[in-house]
């Protein structure tokens, strides 16, 4: 059985860390670490979730928490009175995992222990923190005596933002007033999350021939365009997540060498700070370029927290340290406070031999319980 180990018990930073709480913990860990390797083994790549929902879904009836589904998602509440007026906390983590990278030295889908990690597909991004926070939500679904009552999901298609993920049952849950998301963070809460916009630009010549002085180049009429996404800096730039990051990744233009390319076609990167919303980026991006910019979406929002909130409250005084992320979550879909702060670390996330600690896990867990009851 893992043991709880002192490094444990000085990283929860809890002063009444009691022979109970500690026999709690070790036994939701273990749960959870249980269900983390049932998961592993059970492929759930985006859009093909179905059997990683069909057992999360069975789980949770087995422990008696009347889940609810819609495609893929699979969701609980804590139950509630026609008197309960606490505002609503959502405990999200997502089930799909990215396609394995073709350097695993391990199984991707066999759990395998060693050295004290849990290598497996998903096992950091973010299984760790899906299995803590469902055993947390567990553990205190019939409390009554919580500041919020709880929403637990599980949301599918969070690795390419599908419209059948998160964004599809939302309107089926309760309104939500902030949400904790278990990306892996280190557990250190991160509450302000940079947005995506991908904008296709088109820019327009005449075609003609490349040996005479006719046409217009079209690649020439979207240089002055290119190098304004290069040097534009928008006014408000954040102290967690930096300035909007607008960079061109993809040029493509011509037919043949000796015809004068009538069109050129740019697709540039956008990285919102909580400071604007993608269509205000839009707006001054129309403002300045000639070229046609037209966004594929306008829908992955930046996203934040207020550094005063009661729950970074609480986190910061279990010693977490709030943070910026430059990463995309399913927080770009909710409209609504959140914050993310789950176990594992970003960087292992879509890496060959993915991991995650055990120790991890067991941390959160006791976090989450310390959090979701101070």
């Amino acid at each position: 059985m893992h043991k709880l180990s002192s490094e444990n018990i000085v990283t929860l930073h809890i002063q009444t860390l009691t022979p109970t709480l500690m026999t709690l913990i070790q036994q939701l860990t273990q749960k959870a670490i249980a269900l983390l390797m049932r998961l592993i083994a059970t492929p759930s790549v985006s859009r093909d979730e179905k059997q990683a929902a069909d057992l999360i879904e069975a789980y949770l009836s087995k422990c008696g928490a009347e889940p609810k589904r819609h495609h893929n998602n699979v969701w609980c509440m804590q139950p509630v009175t026609a008197d309960d007026h606490r505002p609503t906390l959502l405990l999200n983590a997502h089930i799909d995992t990215v396609k394995p990278a073709a350097t695993w030295q391990h199984d991707p889908f066999k759990p395998t222990l060693s050295d004290d990690r849990l290598y497996g597909l998903g096992s950091n991004d973010c299984g760790g923190g899906l299995v803590s926070l469902m055993h947390v939500f567990l553990h205190l679904r019939e409390r009554t005596d919580l500041p919020y009552r709880l929403v637990f999901l599980a949301s599918a298609e969070e690795e390419v933002s599908g419209k059948d993920g998160i964004e599809s049952a939302l309107p089926l849950l309760p309104k939500i007033d902030v949400a904790l998301v278990g990306e892996p963070t280190g557990m250190q809460p991160a509450i302000a999350e940079k947005g995506l916009m991908v904008i296709d630009c088109t820019a327009h010549g005449r075609s003609g021939h490349a040996a005479r002085n006719e046409g217009i180049n079209a690649i020439y009429e979207a240089l002055p365009d290119m190098e304004w996404f290069r040097t534009f800096r928008f006014a408000q730039e954040s102290p967690l997540l930096g300035p909007v990051k607008m960079s061109v990744t993809m040029v493509e233009a011509g037919t043949q060498h000796n015809v004068v390319p009538d069109e050129c076609k740019f697709v540039v990167d956008v990285r919102a700070n909580e400071c604007y919303s993608n269509e205000e980026i839009l707006a001054e991006v129309k403002r300045h370029v000639k070229c046609d910019a037209v966004p594929r979406s306008t829908r992955l929002h930046s996203s934040r927290i207020a550094p005063t909130h009661p729950l970074i409250k609480a986190a910061v005084a279990l010693g977490r340290v709030p943070f910026g992320s430059p990463t995309l979550s399913d927080q770009a879909l909710m409209r609504f406070p959140s914050f993310k702060m789950g176990p594992g670390d970003s960087a292992r996330s879509h890496t060959a031999d993915e991991y995650i600690r055990p120790a991890e896990i067991e941390e959160a867990i006791g976090i989450y319980l310390h959090m979701l009851q101070s």
